[in-house]
């Protein structure tokens, strides 16, 4: 499993033109399972991202949860955060999982998000997806096992 964070102001996501979903302040997550992720290890990622400090304080410090800020996510289903790119030109992706695993594990990850109280928004799985944002900080975590 993979997911890139990124700590917004606001971010949508457009499907054929039509926002789909969209957030004010919180979190841009790009999530990509692969074949031996489990509900587990999701889990284990919805919470760690419920509860990480990287939002700022009056004093600038990173010392808020998207929790505590009441700010939301959007998550965005993307395959290719697990690209080898090292040999050729063109990159590969069998890391990820088979689409059907990939989009089981999606929903049981935001699921779980929601579970820990945030408030979600989502792309949708498979699609050609226009994805907006704007970085706040900028803020960039990559989390990956």
């Amino acid at each position: 499993m993979k997911t890139v964070l990124q700590r917004v102001s606001e971010a949508n996501v457009k499907v054929n033109g039509e926002v789909i979903g969209a957030i004010g302040s919180g979190l841009l997550v790009f999530f990509c399972a692969e074949p031996e992720d489990n509900p587990e290890k999701a889990s284990y990622f919805a919470r760690k991202i419920a509860s990480m400090r990287i939002f700022p304080d009056k004093s600038g410090k990173m010392n808020f949860s998207i929790s505590e800020i009441g700010g939301a996510a959007l998550v965005i289903s993307q395959f290719t955060l697990i690209a080898e790119w090292r040999k050729g030109n063109r990159p590969g992706f069998s890391r990820a999982a088979d689409p059907q695993t990939g989009e089981a594990m999606y929903g049981f990850f935001c699921n779980e998000l929601r579970g820990n109280g945030l408030v979600v928004e989502t792309g949708r799985f498979g699609a050609e997806m226009e994805v907006a944002l704007v970085n706040a900080g900028p803020v960039t975590i990559i989390m990956d096992e």
